[in-house]
Order: C-alpha cells, then sequence, then structure tokens
C-alpha cells in the first residue's frame, strides 16, 4: 500500500522591518525552510515556513513568545494547509542560481545548465534553499570574504553554521579546513549533507556547539578567520568571547543584522578592541569585516 505524504502547512506572519530578525530566528528554531518577501520597498516583510501539521507547535509558540518580548511587537501567526508538491514547486522556482561576488556561484540541487565558469559553485539541496544564497547577509558574507581571502586565513570557523554555505565557501577558496558549529542538531546533519555534495567533507568538521560555551567551539582558538552570522544581540553578548578566540591581525565577518543595528553591533565590539575594516551592505543587511590589531 502506498505511503501517504506528510500533511503540511505553511505559517506566515507579517513583520515590520525592525522586528523582522527576532521573528526569522523563531521560525528557524522549529522550521528548516524560512523565506522572506515584500511586495513593495516599504511597509511589512511577510514570513513563511513550511512544516508538518501540528508537529512542535508548543515549542513554536514559546518561540514567538520570545520573539514578540525582544521586539516589542506582538504578531499573530497564520496557518493554511499547502500541498507538498506545490510548496516545492515554488520553492524552486524562487531559488534560482545566485551569482555573488566575483568567485561565487549559489544554486539548487534542481538546476541542470553547467556550472558558471570561473566561480566556484556552492549547491545546497533545493528544498532546504531558503536562507542561503539569496540572504543579504549571506552574500555579504561572502562578499567580505572574497575581500580577506588573499590574506590567506588558516585557523576558520563558521560560528552557527545554518545549512554550511560559508564553511564550504571558505574551504572551496581557500582549501584550508573549517569548524562549523551549530546550537540546532538539524544544522549540523545538514552541514554534513552540503559539505558532502559539495565535495568538500574531508574539509568541513561540523559540530553541535552554543556558541563559545562549547569545547567544539574554542578547540581550533585562536582563529584567523571567524564567521559569526547570527543576529545583533547575540554578537553583542559574544563581543569579549570573540576577540579573546581571534588571533592578532585576525578577522571576523558578523552578520545577521540590520543596517539600523550597524552602530550597536560596531559599539560592542569595539570595546573589546576589533577595528572596522569594510562594510558590505546588502539591500537592508549589513555584513561587517572587522580586525583584531
Amino acid at each position: 500500500m502506498a505511503r501517504r505524504a506528510t500533511p503540511l502547512e505553511t505559517v506566515s506572519l507579517l513583520v515590520p522591518e525592525e522586528a523582522l530578525p527576532f521573528y526569522e530566528q523563531a521560525l528557524l528554531s522549529i522550521c528548516p525552510t524560512v523565506g522572506f518577501f515584500r511586495d513593495e520597498d516599504e511597509g511589512p516583510w511577510r514570513l513563511e515556513a513550511v512544516k508538518p501539521i501540528g508537529d512542535r507547535d508548543d515549542e513554536l509558540a514559546m518561540a514567538l513568545l520570545l520573539a514578540s518580548g525582544l521586539s516589542g511587537y506582538d504578531i499573530p501567526l497564520e496557518r493554511q494547509p499547502t500541498e507538498a508538491d506545490g510548496w516545492l514547486a515554488r520553492n524552486l522556482e524562487q531559488f534560482p542560481e545566485q551569482l555573488i561576488g566575483d568567485r561565487f556561484a549559489v544554486r539548487g540541487t534542481h538546476e541542470t545548465a553547467p556550472p558558471v565558469f570561473g566561480r566556484l559553485t556552492l549547491t545546497v539541496d533545493a528544498g532546504l534553499a531558503f536562507g542561503s544564497g539569496e540572504h543579504g547577509s549571506t552574500r555579504g558574507c561572502l562578499r567580505a570574504l572574497e575581500h580577506i581571502a588573499h590574506r590567506k586565513p588558516r585557523q576558520i570557523l563558521d560560528l552557527g553554521t545554518g545549512s554550511g554555505i560559508l564553511a564550504m565557501a571558505a574551504a572551496k577558496l581557500l582549501h584550508r579546513p573549517v569548524i562549523a558549529t551549530d546550537i540546532d542538531p538539524w544544522s549540523v546533519r545538514v552541514t554534513q549533507q552540503n559539505a558532502a555534495l559539495n565535495g568538500v567533507a574531508k574539509l568541513i568538521r561540523p559540530a553541535l556547539a552554543d556558541g563559545w560555551k562549547s569545547r567544539a567551539t574554542s578547540a581550533g582558538a585562536p582563529y584567523d578567520l571567524v564567521f559569526a552570522n547570527i543576529l545583533a544581540r547575540p554578537l553583542c553578548s559574544m563581543a569579549y568571547a570573540l576577540s579573546r578566540h581571534l588571533k592578532p591581525g585576525g578577522y571576523a565577518i558578523l552578520a545577521g543584522l540590520l543596517a539600523t543595528q550597524e552602530r550597536m553591533v560596531l559599539a560592542a565590539h569595539r570595546r573589546q578592541g576589533l577595528i572596522l575594516d569594510t562594510r558590505f551592505p546588502e539591500g537592508q543587511w549589513t555584513a561587517l569585516l572587522l580586525r583584531k590589531p
């Protein structure tokens, strides 16, 4: 007898720009794929995620309650049933190949065209593609990596790796091993799968870790290069630990912050002696390249 597909639902919220990172993180803590859209240059963003109906609803409610407290916006969640085939087809449409900076191309596994000549291709599962190359913070990080590649960093950490895309980019561009940590076991598994898919499994070391508290994160310190594509407030709270684990002359690429949060993040890291090298704006997002003197 044929097995029936797991019933899915789309959960969505309309959020103002300043609340977007908090509610995006809330959905990401429960749902493996999150997308965000805006029909106009101004106005609210629509956050969407797909999950099995009824799955982890209590955890989702708690994550949204936390997002509400941190952002100051109490936003109702909308739900609607979703056909699995229709959702995947829409995901494929919204994830065309991305050409980023001068060196990178990010594509889904559904792409059949030959790789773009002269670019390093990063391939991710099309069903898990939201929040990778099309996200402004990820694009900013890849541009920042290109900017300092000539420094040839040797000890590299991707803190909060997500899909592993930044770790894979560094491994392919620099031919160096990368420690890729995340607090989410799902992200660690996906990073491992994506590393194998991209032929860099021998260079990527995925590990489950809670920020700098874990041995897996501190084991490779001091680092020449640290990626931290997370959120503005966690970046600020970890500024001291980042500075302590970074080599003199080392670089940190910070992202996951809106342009309006840049001053706050910079101030926290300047207090720890780090210096701004370059900003990499991408729409409403900004990636910051910092250096330890």
